[in-house]
């Protein structure tokens, strides 16, 4: 099998229930893997009759990633997780600012006025519409269907086209089965979204000790963390994280 597609299942965590290697160790052991030999080292096993080793290197207990970057991976790779869904490391976030699930918005009384986020799913406008956008947003509880009158679409338009996650504020709209939240104001989640790869499960909340200033200042206490860890081992949540690559649906 070629290295490149090693790699690809790698990416994609294929090495992990058998093998039991992670995402990180499997693409770590695959860097020394090549289809044909350096010219060097072909030479020298041409001459010796034997097979001769590229690399030579002790073995490296990586750090393993965190929960929400093996989201992101899967995302990037596969297109989906079987892992917790990106919004439940953002959901203590959200509850604060009272945004409810797309459960809770689907089961709510008709005329309630609420806010509910989610991954865009898909955006369909048929030209049966009249312009009147139909939306269906996801998050770790189900989906929620979303109606975005003409007016509200050309105010919000930008967001509405180019967000991976949203925040809708709207009424709900109930007719027999059929559920909608008739949205009246919309939010730019993804930034939100985009931390989702520096996040663990739960997420634990920053907090500083007194004497921080003479270890470093502000940031990550190396005293605070587990026995065996090492400086290099830390990783900046500053540090930019690739966002989650939600495949939206788009119709017209």
């Amino acid at each position: 099998m070629p290295a490149a597609s090693l790699v690809q299942l790698a990416e994609a965590d294929a090495f992990r229930p058998d093998l039991r290697l992670a995402r990180r160790e499997a693409l770590w052991a695959l860097k020394g893997l090549r289809d044909e030999p350096l010219p060097l080292f072909a030479a020298a096993s041409a001459r010796e009759q034997k097979t001769v080793s590229e690399i030579h290197e002790p073995a490296l207990a990586l750090r393993p990633m965190t929960a929400g970057r093996e989201v992101v991976e899967d995302y990037g790779h596969v297109g989906l997780t079987l892992r917790n869904h990106p919004l439940s490391f953002l959901r203590a976030d959200l509850a604060r600012r009272r945004i409810l699930t797309c459960r809770e918005a689907m089961q709510a009384r008709d005329g309630r006025w609420l806010e509910a986020a989610g991954l865009v799913l898909v955006r369909q406008r048929p030209g049966s519409a009249k312009g009147v956008m139909f939306l269906t947003m996801e998050d770790e509880t189900g989906a929620a269907n979303v109606v975005v009158w003409v007016k509200v679409f050309e105010k919000f338009r930008r967001v509405l086209l180019s967000s991976s996650m949203l925040a809708v504020r709207g009424k709900i709209q109930r007719e027999g089965e059929v559920v909608h939240l008739v949205a009246h104001q919309l939010t730019n989640l993804s930034g939100e979204l985009a931390s989702v790869g520096n996040r663990e499960t739960p997420f634990p909340h920053p907090h500083g000790r007194g004497d921080e200033a003479h270890h470093g200042g502000p940031g990550i206490d190396p005293r605070s963390l587990p026995k065996g860890f090492r400086p290099r081992d830390l990783v900046d949540p500053t540090l930019k994280v690739d966002p989650i690559k939600v495949k939206t649906r788009d119709f017209r």
